[in-house]
């Protein structure tokens, strides 16, 4: 692994443990434009009768094909309902499955892409859901972090983007809530040109909280509860992220 374990001082313009030890990474506004990067969804052929993973999860318990989980006697999966939604790395699902566009299941559905005041996550695309639960022909975004495809796309684009492009300087934070390291997180920094491998960094589970450049002109977010990473920048980088085709960027005035 290219990166090198950095001192916590490096995030300190973003916020300190004292006051925001950055969970699920910080948040960043508009710096002063920003974009939001939807996490990837796949689709293929439904069968004549659509299953919910969560009807399929209950005929194979029935079935005994799965066992329920119990905790202390308690039956954890009795009032559950399985989304089907993953956390953390993702990728494409394989032969079959075809890149289903958030725009493009938000026009079947009738529905805006993102509810007008809230961010990318579950409460999106509420329609497609049914009990709560994704149909069995649909891969959904995974919460916390990019796909890796759009996340190659992304440092693709901040390559070409950066003046000094892979030996641009760089900084990444894993939050608490990633990484396990409770009380300051995990802080890396190496060069834009190695960034594709942070995605299988051992401190994260995908693309981590927050990446940025070491002179602050760019900065990432992915947050465990969302299905959307954040880039924050110049206009012209948002443009730029904007017009890759492997991308699904989509602005977000109210956040």
């Amino acid at each position: 692994m290219s990166w090198d374990a950095a001192g916590r001082e490096l995030v300190s313009w973003l916020g300190t443990p004292e006051t925001d030890v950055g969970w699920c990474g910080y948040e960043v506004g508009s710096r002063p434009d920003a974009v939001w990067l939807l996490h990837a969804m796949y689709e293929r052929g439904s069968d004549a009768v659509e299953l919910t993973y969560d009807q399929r999860w209950r005929q194979r318990l029935a079935e005994g094909l799965e066992r329920p989980t119990f905790v202390d006697g308690v039956d954890l999966d009795a009032g559950a309902v399985l989304t089907g939604a993953g956390l953390g790395r993702s990728e494409h699902p394989g032969v079959g499955w075809e890149r289903l566009r958030w725009a493009e299941l938000a026009a079947r559905l009738d529905q805006p892409v993102v509810i007008e005041g809230d961010y990318p996550s579950y409460r999106s695309l509420g329609g497609a859901r049914t009990s709560g639960s994704w149909p069995v022909s649909v891969r959904p975004p995974a919460e916390g972090s990019l796909d890796r495809e759009s996340w190659r796309a992304l440092i693709d684009v901040l390559l070409a983007w950066c003046r000094n492009g892979s030996d641009t300087p760089c900084v990444a934070y894993f939050g608490p809530g990633v990484s396990g390291e409770f009380d300051t997180g995990v802080t890396v920094s190496g060069l834009l040109g190695d960034a594709v491998d942070l995605y299988d960094h051992p401190s994260g589970a995908g693309s981590p909280s927050n990446m940025w450049a070491a002179d602050h002109s760019w900065i990432t977010w992915s947050d465990w509860d969302l299905c959307g990473t954040k880039v924050a920048g110049p206009t012209s980088l948002v443009g730029a992220l904007q017009a890759a085709a492997e991308l699904e960027a989509l602005r977000l005035p109210w956040c």
